[in-house]
């Protein structure tokens, strides 16, 4: 999706993907995916767990595997305000609904044939990818009240480690 984001808007490619990460942790993060990714060695994707581990690893608190990539996510959308990152796509080109909107069906049919793709844990449908997209766009999910709050439960040392990372 980052390539893709950033070859037709001319946006590069740290920046695409830190527009785009929180949704796909989000996406990634699922129980039972309607497809997942092709690799036979897998019975069924773990990216929940995984994204889990990196919050224990950050010491973001939580007690089950949906609430600590809730936090994972948070951390990250924290750290993006502190770099001064944009928090949406459409922040980060200015408001260009209109052209936005006039490349996404090529956007995401162009993603979902990037060589990366096939290596997601979850792979998207091309519906998948436009709302993924759009939620990047707005800057919103329909299940979050408040997306860019400040997250009260960090502590420093979480935000340390965190920022020591990037």
């Amino acid at each position: 999706m980052a390539h893709k984001l950033g070859a037709t808007f001319h946006v590069p490619h740290g920046l695409a993907n830190a527009l785009i990460i929180s949704h796909v942790i989000r996406y990634n993060a699922t129980d039972i995916p309607f497809k997942q990714a092709i690799f036979p060695q897998y019975k069924y994707p773990h990216a929940k767990e995984r994204y889990a581990q990196i919050a224990d690893y950050l010491h973001l608190g939580g007690s089950t595997p949906d609430e600590k990539v809730e936090r994972l996510v948070s951390a990250i959308e924290h750290l993006k305000h502190q770099l001064d990152i944009p928090s949406t796509i459409k922040e980060a080109l200015g408001n260009e609904d209109k052209e936005f909107y006039a490349q996404l069906e090529d956007m995401a049919e162009q993603a979902f044939d990037d060589q990366c793709t096939g290596a997601n844990p979850r792979y998207p449908l091309m519906s998948d990818l436009k709302e993924l997209y759009v939620l990047a766009y707005q800057g919103c999910r329909i299940d979050a009240a408040l997306y860019h709050v400040e997250p009260e439960f960090f502590n420093s040392d979480a935000l340390a480690t965190l920022t020591n990372l990037v």
